[in-house]
């Protein structure tokens, strides 16, 4: 059977989340096809030719942007059997199932999408009927197939000492053993890991150095869940390959918890570390049931600079309970940490994201601030307690677009955001403001990440997909979104 595999966006990295599952089909003896809305054109060949699409829908953003391609679609071709597929496929339900898509699978969800299409190749038509299945089961994972895909020079590299590097990405597990209020991954996986096995993970990362990659990036929602095996494929990774560098991201607490691995990971060729600090008020790190505290942060900070890694922070400064003291409070927490250099603007202008299903949900000190599901953007919307907030984050996302238009520094934009958080807050202007560290010499990926926010309304008018277009959903101002 002929099936296209289409992803909309996947962190500005090449689509594992297409790649292995293609791999799957493929063995089970299906044709495949990929396309990668990201970087490639609508091609209405591809669609024509299909007997069965999949969306990869990892994230939030992902999600939006897949079901507007899947509504031109169904336009297009109605008896064209679709399926959504990965974390966020669930969400809206009643949105998609029956309407726009006949199959909905999250978790580990190669099993489950192959047995779809193989019903379909047997003609079992009663298959198409909006079931979403969560599939959890202990796999074994194919090679990805990475050919299938365009090539690594399309998508996010490294910068560092002046130059940029091809990047690969890479998960050595799936999952995660915390359940964070605010995270999409605890809905599903309830506190549950899947291990990819090392021998898959170090064929691919030789496929993708022959691609020509200098970094990975393990992109695990936390590389340290499973920590003897992420040590495991570290240390086998560094030894076939000794001059590949790599990031990974892991929870503040793990980064304490595992103070005895830095060394290693160092001369393993770790350059940063990718960790949600979220904010600076502990009150609302508890609601967030985040597992650690401000001065943790501050702990972690050090003990990775230490070792010669540098911390690259994610934040999600608005939530219902932020004050604009608040984020004045996470802005001198950068500047006297020296993070300015390593936090992408975007960063500062992230609002919560609560998805159907979030943890966040039950929460009572939640309620007051809860407006009705709007199943069209896939989220509660809410109001801040302190309207000041919510006037504010407005301001420091126009802000944060106007930089990326003008290419401004981060530096810049980070002194402009700190003078309108101080106004927000009655504060007198400080006009020298906290100095940034060198940005050139702070490696990082030319993607910006984060994770758990609303899609920018520039990120979802940027994409022509549904249109027959071209879709160009990698701006700076939009980033990361899980």
């Amino acid at each position: 059977m002929h099936v296209l595999l289409v992803s909309t966006y996947e962190l500005g990295h090449q689509p594992l989340h297409v790649a292995s599952p293609a791999a799957a089909l493929q063995r089970a003896g299906h044709e495949v096809r990929c396309l990668d809305l990201s970087v490639e054109d609508w091609d209405p060949d591809r669609f024509d030719r299909a007997e069965a699409v999949a969306f990869s829908v990892p994230m939030h953003t992902a999600m939006r942007l897949a079901l507007r391609a899947a509504e031109s679609l169904r336009s297009a071709r109605p008896e064209l059997p679709v399926c959504l597929y990965g974390l966020y496929a669930p969400v809206s339900r009643e949105l998609t199932e029956g309407r726009l898509v006949d199959r909905v699978i999250a978790g580990e969800y190669e099993p489950a999408l192959v047995a779809w299409v193989d019903g379909l190749a047997r003609g079992e038509r009663d298959a198409l009927d909006g079931t979403p299945v969560v599939h959890l089961g202990r796999e074994r994972f194919e090679l990805p197939a990475r050919e299938l895909l365009p090539p690594l020079e399309r998508y996010a590299r490294l910068a560092v000492d002046g130059e940029e590097r091809l990047a690969g990405y890479v998960e050595a597990s799936h999952g995660c053993v915390h359940r964070c209020r605010h995270c999409p991954v605890g809905v599903v996986y309830d506190g549950r890991i899947r291990i990819v096995q090392e021998d898959v993970i170090l064929r691919d990362v030789e496929r993708l150095v022959e691609m020509g990659a200098r970094h990975l990036t393990f992109g695990d929602p936390d590389f340290l869940n499973g920590v003897r095996h992420s040590m495991r494929v570290v240390r086998a990774v560094h030894k076939r390959f000794g001059e590949l560098t790599f990031d990974c991201t892991t929870k503040v607490e793990h980064v304490l918890q595992h103070a005895g691995i830095w060394p290693e990971m160092a001369r393993s060729g770790c350059l940063f570390v990718v960790s949600a600090l979220e904010c600076v008020n502990d009150e609302i790190l508890v609601r967030l049931d985040k597992g650690h505290t401000t001065a943790d942060a501050s702990a972690a900070v050090a003990l990775l600079r230490e070792h010669g890694i540098e911390p690259r922070p994610s934040f999600m400064p608005f939530t219902p309970w932020t004050t604009p003291h608040d984020i004045v409070e996470l802005l001198d927490f950068v500047a006297a940490h020296d993070l300015i250099a390593n936090v992408d603007p975007v960063q500062y202008m992230i609002r919560l994201l609560l998805p159907e299903g979030s943890l966040l949900l039950d929460h009572p000190d939640l309620q007051p601030h809860l407006g009705p599901y709007d199943a069209a953007s896939l989220a509660y919307p809410w109001s801040a307690a302190d309207p000041r907030a919510d006037e504010l984050q407005a301001e420091v996302a126009a802000i944060v677009q106007r930089g990326v238009e003008e290419d401004e520094p981060a530096s810049a934009t980070f002194h402009e955001i700190r003078r309108a958080a101080l106004a927000a807050a009655g504060l007198e202007p400080d006009e020298a403001g906290p100095a940034a560290g060198p940005v050139a010499e702070r490696p990082r990926l030319t993607e910006p990440w984060f994770c758990c926010a609303e899609p920018t309304e520039a990120q979802l008018g940027s994409t022509s997909a549904a249109s027959g277009g071209a879709a160009q959903l990698l701006t700076s101002t939009s980033g990361r979104v899980d």
